[in-house]
């Protein structure tokens, strides 16, 4: 059975051990073993009703939502360059607001999914998982035009995003391509308003990339690359637990990134044999530095794979292959080598476990 896992990859911060444990247990449960329209709906019921903060309120969320430490710097994916020197840099606070005509002259509120597409109504005009600080010059020219792809670009920023026709079939427009290091980002954040506000958008005026609050299908193609194409970073694993700490709820799609194949494309899913979770996993110590344990509990005895993954989705160690297990709890140990014997370098792995036609998976940190 092949799994095609598309989860955490390595970013510029440390998971924090709250942060690598934040989904409180059973808070997924509802959504257990669906697909398609029936587990948009159960994250929908999970999700709804945050608590919605002012509109003012925001500049502060930022001070944990969006900061880069030590320094207090403000993270703007609009001017960042992951692995290289950004252009300029914010201090949260110092350099908030105001209006610009270049870039590095402030940051503002960038509602990524614009308030025009939903009339401006709350909640999510101020609900944080679609709302990032970035340069205010850049966050202008992007105005209220869709995320797309940019073959021809009539303006870049200076860390390379674009503006200009959309080459992506099925919108031709004047688009905003961000760059492909943040592009999972806001994949990310456009699934979860379109869960977040299901049978929730009346009035919305939508947009070429959305029809109330659901995508458009070009969009949703589009969307979904990026997505696998750009994982689950540790910034976004942190974001989601300082907007659950301020809102009360989480981003399904960050905990489960698994999710967004399982419920806009199912069927692929299941042509590559990958199980909905039936089973529970769990491992201890997480994080771990020598070595992690992982059990599960089986119902028969029978046959039993379990598989570690890297951050890209790279099948790096298989520990059981096809080993026959009793029923009742049982476990494997995990030593933090590759399947050629070395040490892997610290960071978040995936274990997938299957048996008798399930599978479930968790998430592991090594440290140092």
């Amino acid at each position: 059975m092949t799994i095609r896992p598309s989860f955490c990859a390595a970013a510029a911060v440390l998971i924090t051990g709250a942060a690598f444990a934040g989904i409180p247990p059973g808070y997924y449960d509802p959504a257990a073993g669906l697909t398609g329209m029936a587990l948009q709906a159960a994250l929908h019921g999970i999700i709804d009703n945050h608590r919605a903060i002012s509109y003012e309120g925001i500049w502060q969320a930022f001070y944990t939502t969006d900061d880069i430490q030590p320094g207090n710097y403000v993270w703007d994916m609009y001017s960042d360059i992951p692995g290289g020197t950004p252009p300029y840099l914010y201090t949260l606070g110092d350099d908030e607001g105001g209006s610009a005509s270049r870039e590095g002259q402030g940051y503002n509120r960038e509602h990524s999914w614009p308030k025009s597409w939903s009339g401006d109504q709350a909640p999510m005009n101020t609900d944080l998982f679609h709302i990032v600080p970035t340069d205010i010059y850049v966050n202008n020219r992007r105005g209220n035009y869709p995320y797309g792809e940019v073959a021809a670009p009539t303006w870049v920023s200076l860390n390379g995003s674009r503006l200009g026709p959309c080459s992506r079939p099925g919108y031709s427009g004047v688009a905003f391509e961000p760059i492909d290091a943040y592009k999972g980002d806001f994949a990310r954040n456009y699934f979860y308003m379109a869960t977040r506000y299901y049978t929730e958008d009346a009035g919305w005026p939508g947009s070429p990339m959305t029809d109330g609050s659901q995508l458009r299908q070009w969009a949703e193609d589009m969307l979904i690359a990026w997505h696998l194409a750009d994982p689950v970073s540790t910034k976004e694993l942190d974001r989601n637990e300082a907007v659950y700490a301020i809102q009360g709820n989480r981003n399904p799609f960050i905990d489960h990134p698994e999710y967004v194949l399982l419920m806009y494309d199912p069927l692929s899913v299941e042509d590559e044999g990958w199980m909905v979770a039936s089973l529970e996993v769990e491992a201890s110590p997480n994080p771990f530095s020598a070595s992690v344990c992982v059990s599960f509990e089986l119902a028969s005895a029978g046959p039993v794979d379990v598989s570690v993954y890297d951050a890209s989705g790279r099948l790096v160690d298989v520990v059981l292959d096809d080993a026959m297990l009793l029923p009742g709890v049982n476990s494997a140990s995990w030593d933090g080598c590759g399947g050629q014997g070395g040490r892997l370098p610290p960071g978040v792995y995936f274990c997938v476990v299957e048996a008798a036609g399930a599978s479930s998976s968790c998430r592991l940190l090594m440290l140092e």
